[in-house]
């Protein structure tokens, strides 16, 4: 389905004109034609008869004409249809006239999103509201925001996360996202579903050791929590290689809410706070060792104290305890000897 602009259709105006000058020329020729028939001539009476019925008729039946006047703001659309048969779009802001046998179509104008813009305020994902009046055959051509709920997912390690995605999207093909798929709006909720499950799945939560996120067979460092902006990248593709046939765009996906789920919130917790304990436990060791080794050259160079083996253990020992405790030291002051 190609889409088709009817970009010459912009005489509603003159047309409204027309329309209200012929209703007071109709009018006056009612008037006319009933003072006609009250003359003595028979042609005259048949001239205002006729002249009557001409004006009765139009009166009657030149609405119709209204019926074809659209009025456009600025980024919006109308998919028109006569009798069944795409005729064309009508894009851009302005007054417009056009067969008024045409009918509007927009299968999503009763679908609700949880986005800006198009929002019930419901808390669920997608919900259908029918409302005569806020009902309108017009299809947005604004950049739309598409807040998906937050789901629960699997990693590429089995561990199960919760997420949620922005995505922001716009109509670049009318006659695509009418005619191609039932309802546009639905389609792109479930395709971004979809497509967030599948590259969630790629993933794990954290960097894990022999992990290939990119599928060149190589262990990499990807991660949902360090390489937000890549895996974000590659949702946004996986749904545009999804909607293209819609005819939506996907300008941007981001990712809005990232965490465990609740079930091993905790337990992942305690392991990250295990393993942040053992990194700053390797580091003061790290340093204590330095520490012991920096005060055992400085007093040999000095010479302040003739230390053995079996002392430089000891003042070892003391050193490392002092330096690597959880605790303030305790001296206990010796005034004898070691041995």
């Amino acid at each position: 389905m190609e889409e088709k602009l009817l970009s010459n259709r912009k005489n509603g105006m003159p047309v409204l004109l027309l329309v209200l000058v012929l209703y007071i020329a109709a009018a006056l020729g009612c008037v006319l034609g009933a003072s006609m028939t009250e003359s003595g001539s028979v042609g005259t009476v048949y001239a205002g008869i006729a002249l009557l019925v001409v004006c009765i008729a139009w009166l009657s039946l030149g609405w119709i004409l209204l019926c074809g006047l659209k009025v456009l703001k600025p980024q919006e659309a109308l998919v028109l249809t006569l009798f069944g048969k795409y005729i064309g779009t009508l894009k851009g802001e302005g007054f417009y006239f056009v067969n008024p046998f045409c009918s509007a179509v927009n299968p999503a104008a009763k679908t609700r999103l949880n986005q800006s813009g198009d929002v019930n305020g419901g808390g669920k994902n997608m919900e259908l509201k029918v409302d005569a009046e806020s009902i309108s055959k017009k299809i947005s051509l604004k950049i739309m925001t598409l807040n998906n709920n937050r789901q629960k997912i699997n990693d590429c390690l089995g561990n199960p996360v919760e997420i949620g995605i922005a995505v922001m999207w716009r109509v670049v093909d009318t006659a695509k996202a009418a005619f191609n798929v039932d309802n546009y709006k639905e389609y792109l909720s479930l395709q971004c579903d979809s497509a967030l499950r599948n590259i969630v799945r790629i993933y794990p939560y954290d960097v894990a050791p022999n992990v290939d996120t990119t599928g060149d067979g190589i262990a990499d460092e990807g991660s949902l929590r360090g390489s937000s902006e890549v895996v974000a990248a590659r949702i946004r593709d996986e749904i545009q290689s999804k909607v293209s046939d819609a005819g939506l765009e996907i300008l941007e996906a981001r990712i809005t809410y990232l965490a465990y789920a609740p079930e091993i919130a905790a337990v992942m917790l305690q392991r990250q706070q295990a393993s942040a304990i053992i990194d700053a436990r390797k580091m003061i060791v790290d340093g204590a060792v330095g520490m012991v080794e920096m005060a055992l050259e400085r007093l040999n160079e000095t010479q302040v104290v003739q230390l053995d083996e079996e002392r430089k253990a000891a003042m070892v020992s003391n050193l490392l305890v002092v330096l690597c405790g959880n605790h303030d030291a305790q001296p206990v002051v010796n005034s004898g000897s070691l041995y």
